[in-house]
């Protein structure tokens, strides 16, 4: 028998053998040449590339996850995250994180005699963790058949998905203020929250004029504290891979995984710090909300100096905040006094 003849060239993705036999050349079927090439070929020498697609070794292998992971990164830039804008990221170290220094800054006074020690508020606010994960699967089939163009669109669109993951948990957690309770026991967007006065005694602070509309927000984004906790031990932005040939799932599913997971949730920080409506947007409304926000104060009547910055809306108040923010007279020709104190921002995940 002579000896088989392998060339393999790589930039033309193309794999040619020839080879004699007393019985007759080998068939020239595709499925037919890969088998009988495989056994003839040093797996260390092979480059990955064979008639119709790809060969499953190693190094393949290890390139399909570097192209992988740099599509995926390319989905994490493209994302234009808002949260920022109403929450603070805060790391976590523990499981479950205590928050009772909520509400316990109160304001300076001149020190004349003995100090004063005053008696803060103490409350019981914590945030527990909650475990995240997305997973994809690539079937070998199309590996070996380099049917891969629309994986690298999967997972750019993956990253973009995991950049856009803490607004999908921030933004209705907002919208949920108006119900869901935050550190003093009260929802965070109410009308009754317990705050002491100068001179101690509690009184009842809102920040909501309530409603039954669809919500809107007015905010400081200034301030390093805001009004949501986005709270994180471990970010979903390692890909990792189950993708050798002894893992079960390739194994016995022909499957390569690939996968995130991380660890975080979302708790309420200061209430002083937004206004929820549900009533109608429109001028007096936002009136109300401007001077109610400026005007907050904290225990023992420390002013917050609160500058409502952002008028956040979803799509369908675009209209009604942007005829408050942005235009030159109001709806009877009046000079518009409101123009320019605050940014209107359209946020889809209110939407």
């Amino acid at each position: 028998m002579k000896s088989c003849i392998v060339t393999l060239s790589a930039g033309l993705a193309f794999f040619a053998i020839v080879a004699l036999s007393p019985f007759g050349p080998v068939p020239a079927e595709p499925a037919q040449i890969y088998q009988a090439a495989v056994p003839a070929i040093d797996p260390a020498a092979m480059f990955g590339i064979g008639l119709g697609g790809l060969i499953v070794n190693a190094a393949a292998i290890r390139n399909l996850y570097i192209s992988f992971s740099a599509a995926f990164r390319d989905g994490l830039g493209q994302a234009a995250p808002q949260w920022e804008l109403i929450a603070a990221r805060i790391p976590a170290s523990t499981k479950e994180q205590d928050y009772g220094w909520l509400g316990k800054i109160p304001r300076v006074r001149e020190w004349i005699g003995d100090r004063v020690v005053q008696n803060i508020m103490s409350h019981g606010y914590s945030i527990k963790e909650k475990p995240f994960e997305l997973t994809v699967g690539v079937d070998r089939d199309d590996i070996e058949t380099d049917n891969l163009g629309q994986y690298s669109m999967l997972f750019t669109e993956l990253g973009r998905s995991i950049a856009a993951w803490p607004d999908e948990l921030i933004w209705p957690f907002l919208v949920a203020g108006f119900s869901n309770l935050c550190y003093d026991g009260q929802p965070f967007f109410d009308t009754d929250h317990p705050v002491l006065d100068e001179d101690g005694n509690t009184i009842s602070v809102a920040n909501t004029d309530g409603g039954s509309g669809t919500p809107w927000f007015l905010v400081d984004d200034t301030r390093v504290i805001k009004p949501v906790i986005w709270q994180v031990r471990k970010d979903l932005s390692n890909l990792i891979r189950k993708d050798r040939e002894e893992d079960e799932n390739v194994f016995n599913r022909k499957e390569f995984i690939y996968g995130v997971d991380g660890r975080a949730n979302v708790g309420y920080g200061f209430w002083q710090f937004a206004w929820g409506s549900k009533q109608t947007l429109n001028a007096a409304n936002y009136a109300a909300a401007r001077a109610a926000l400026s005007g907050m104060k904290g225990d023992y009547g420390r002013p917050l100096g609160i500058m409502p910055k952002k008028l956040i809306v979803p799509s369908s108040l675009e209209a009604a905040a942007l005829e408050i923010v942005n235009a030159e007279r109001d709806a009877a020709g009046a000079t518009n006094v409101w123009k320019g104190t605050a940014t209107s921002v359209v946020v889809p995940w209110l939407s």
